[in-house]
């Protein structure tokens, strides 16, 4: 899924934190196995997401400003946590394949992962990922020795997002959700999760906002995530699902992706994901209502990259900024419209575009059948084009 023409972007896996608890098997981006690791331990179903940091060489991808979130002492953390900690809560899953040895032999698979109470009558965030395919979902509280089970809701597969209840469940206490579009680059927060299953309540690290609006994947074709929060708090296997979480006590994301490098397979250092809060809360609302979406992702068609000065020396190009078009797949909306490789998108849907990302959300916040004004150098003719947005599952390419 990562193609490269013009310069091309350095690959990685992206994974979310799983830490087995029982012998695994490979399953998509959950906790149950390697090489994607979701933030959890779980059990999945399907291919697994390989995909794009789309990144700003000149960090103009990211927002900076007076930094408003700051932990100043260990009190500040403590109270902190005496707010988000008691809805933070443990999931673990269970779930039968058919496997090894033997091609009909049962297995019992197990996983664990994280997720934060949203309402006093039990319904829980969590990833998607975190319960796919699970038969068996058990829920464990702070202060309580035995595990509540629990149900599935709703899950979308497509933004890695899940809701599911505790049976029986009232008066319990529920997380705050945040304003993600608050956060600038340096903010403190917090992350919480059940990291690697361990037995004692939640791992709690501390960290700072590193990067915003970051792209995993491309626009090309599989899987995407964009509008991540890059953060350096450590988020490690089993935290999938987990609240990162402001100062102020406040959900601004969902802890969900880790980087594994290519080369190792060890996870990258202090490079963690999570989905801000404010692309998760009109998908809750949803999937609340028990609704299943079936989505289709709005689809262009074009690789991209932002435009840096190497390239614009490269291509011998005068603008100032823009986004490169790597590659253009075939019969798609971007090559109907007439780009092609080599281009500069300088303007989309009327506003000025200076990073991959910038579009890539753009064209999200579209629905398929939706036509944007385009306007693009070729060298250095200035063009415009109309791009009627096409559609594709998710997990197609």
């Amino acid at each position: 899924m990562a193609e490269k023409p013009v310069e091309p972007v350095e690959p990685v896996e992206p994974v979310a934190p799983a830490a087995p608890v029982e012998p695994v098997a490979s399953r998509r981006r959950s906790g149950w196995l390697v090489p994607l690791i979701a933030a959890l331990v779980g059990s999945l179903v399907g291919g697994g997401l390989v995909a794009l940091l789309q990144r700003d060489p000149n960090g103009r991808t990211i927002r900076y400003g007076r930094n408003s979130s700051v932990l100043v002492n260990p009190r500040d953390v403590q109270g902190v946590l005496a707010k988000v900690e008691p809805a933070v809560v443990s999931v673990r899953t269970e779930a039968f394949q058919r496997g090894g040895l033997f091609f009909n032999e049962v297995q019992r698979v197990r996983g664990a992962g994280t997720g934060m109470i949203l309402s006093a009558g039990g319904d829980v965030l969590t990833n998607s990922h975190v319960v796919e395919g699970a038969t068996t979902i058990t829920v464990s509280l702070q202060g309580e020795k035995d595990p509540r089970p629990a149900d599935l809701v709703s899950r979308d597969a497509t933004t890695d997002i899940a809701v599911i209840r505790i049976r029986d469940a009232h008066d319990l206490p529920s997380v705050k959700l945040g304003d993600s579009d608050k956060l600038v680059v340096g903010d403190d927060v917090l992350a919480i999760g059940n990291a690697l299953d361990l037995v004692g309540g939640p791992t709690v690290t501390r960290g700072i906002v590193s990067a915003l609006n970051r792209t995993l994947g491309d626009d090309g074709s599989g899987e995407r995530f964009t509008q991540l929060i890059q953060t350096d708090a450590a988020i490690n296997n089993g935290n999938s699902g987990g609240p990162l979480v402001n100062t102020a006590g406040e959900v601004v994301g969902m802890n969900t992706v880790v980087i594994q490098s290519t080369g190792t397979g060890n996870s990258v250092q202090n490079i963690g994901f999570a989905i801000s809060v404010n692309a998760i809360k009109p998908i809750v609302s949803e999937l609340k209502g028990g609704k299943s979406p079936v989505r289709s992702t709005t689809f262009m068609g074009a690789t991209l990259a932002t435009l840096t000065d190497a390239l614009k020396d490269r291509l011998g190009l005068a603008t100032g900024s823009g986004v490169l078009v790597n590659d253009v797949v075939a019969a798609s909306p971007a090559e109907n419209a007439g780009l092609r490789s080599g281009d500069v998108i300088v303007k989309f849907d009327g506003q000025d575009v200076k990073e991959a990302s910038a579009v890539v959300s753009a064209v999200q916040k579209h629905k398929p059948g939706d036509k944007v004004e385009v306007e693009y150098l070729r060298g250095n003719d200035k063009r415009n084009a109309t791009v009627t947005l096409g559609s594709r599952q998710a997990n197609s390419a």
